[in-house]
């Protein structure tokens, strides 16, 4: 009787750091959508117009009303490990003069994350979202415009948020380390 040995393939699993490398040395073009997710690089998919729309909406709204106190970025990198670079939609940063010019933003840097999600909804929440818990991220909201809400998501502890409020139309919220009162419609249009 023979026995096999099952060898599984290997999985390379790529560091921050290569990532950039293989950006600068042109491996990616510099309008692909890609992001490095516990060192897997992952092909984004095409925005949609209510995507398109929904972040622009925010952009405007927190550009005009936080101008000088924090830095909004919009689909930008945020270093959340040695693995891990995520793009979000919307990323509420400490104010810095330099705008992170000397070094991209971190985990301690980030305010408030927001992701509009529509088609990557499952993605967002079920890859995305513990990644920003483990990383101790305060507040993501989940722009949900499948179901019209907004999934305010806070206390990260051990790879998840441990507080959950979905607010709906007619509804405000105001982020923890952001003192503005949002109303739920100027976020959905």
């Amino acid at each position: 009787m023979t026995t096999e040995i099952e060898i599984a393939p290997n999985q390379y699993q790529f560091t921050v750091a290569e990532y950039h490398q293989m950006g600068e040395s042109g491996i990616f073009a510099e309008d692909d959508r890609i992001e490095l997710l516990n060192g897997r690089i992952y092909t984004m998919s095409p925005i949609g117009r209510r995507h398109f729309a929904c972040v622009n909406r925010l952009n405007a709204f927190f550009s005009t009303r936080l101008a000088g106190k924090a830095v909004v970025s919009v689909q930008n990198p945020v270093v959340l490990s040695d693995r891990s670079e995520p793009e979000p939609d919307i990323t509420l940063l400490r104010y810095r003069d330099d705008f992170y010019e000397a070094q991209l933003p971190d985990a301690d840097d980030v305010l408030l994350l927001i992701e509009v999600s529509d088609a990557t909804l499952r993605f967002d929440k079920e890859v995305k979202l513990p990644l920003y818990a483990e990383s101790g991220i305060p507040e993501v909201w989940i722009v949900n415009l499948k179901s019209s809400c907004v999934e305010v998501y806070t206390d990260p502890q051990q790879g998840s948020y441990s507080q959950l409020q979905t607010l709906k139309r007619g509804q405000a919220v105001t982020p923890q380390q952001v003192p503005l009162l949002i109303k739920v419609n100027e976020l959905m249009g």
